[in-house]
């Protein structure tokens, strides 16, 4: 019912968004014009955003995932698609692979938000019922980004931070890493993704 409501408000608003910008600029408002302004910035797509249509295509991926700092690798394969939506704000990643012999699915977006002027992302997979929400930046090159996530600890059932890293080698190869926290509480790479673009 929020949901509803929500979405009716918005609408809305863009209505008598798209209302004042069809009048004559001085029939609107200094505020009124302010805030379509803002409002369009804030809806435009730009340079951090083509910076992630690199991500597009079908992808193999090896993954090496540690339950432990120092333990041996569990190595498994999967496939990631990766395709631009809402008019190349998101990419959205649909990976498919197995884990410990069992099938394996996940869903994720990574977009940029331009008020919050950061990287952020969501993952949702066949392994949990919650959602990892994830913030972070890029440095200049626009190839290497860091991520601060947040995921619930199924064994605690408190928030958990992990630290994730994403490293672009060229048009065809990319790398995830993630650290979690161990049992004495020290960071430790869980999680390590090589994706190379199917040809």
């Amino acid at each position: 019912m929020r949901l509803k409501v929500y979405l009716g408000a918005f609408a809305i608003l863009l209505s008598s968004m798209a209302s004042l910008a069809q009048e004559p600029a001085k029939m609107m408002s200094p505020e009124e014009k302010a805030a379509m302004d803002a409002m369009m910035k804030a809806a435009t797509p730009g340079d951090a955003h083509k910076n992630l249509a690199g991500m597009v295509g079908t992808w193999d991926a090896t993954v090496k995932m540690y339950s432990q700092p120092g333990g041996p690798a569990q190595i498994s394969t999967g496939t990631s698609e990766n395709k631009l939506v809402l008019g190349g704000r998101w990419v959205q990643e649909t990976f498919t692979g197995n884990f410990m012999g069992m099938p394996f699915s996940g869903i994720g977006y990574t977009g940029y938000d331009n008020v919050k002027k950061q990287y952020v992302g969501t993952w949702m997979d066949s392994m949990s019922t919650a959602v990892m929400q994830s913030a972070g930046t890029a440095d200049a090159s626009g190839k290497n980004y860091e991520f601060t996530s947040s995921m619930d600890d199924p064994m605690s059932g408190k928030p958990m931070t992990v630290k994730q890293k994403m490293t672009v080698t060229d048009d065809n190869h990319h790398m995830l890493e993630m650290w979690g926290p161990a049992q004495d509480g020290k960071m430790f790479k869980m999680m390590e993704i090589n994706y190379s673009r199917k040809k």
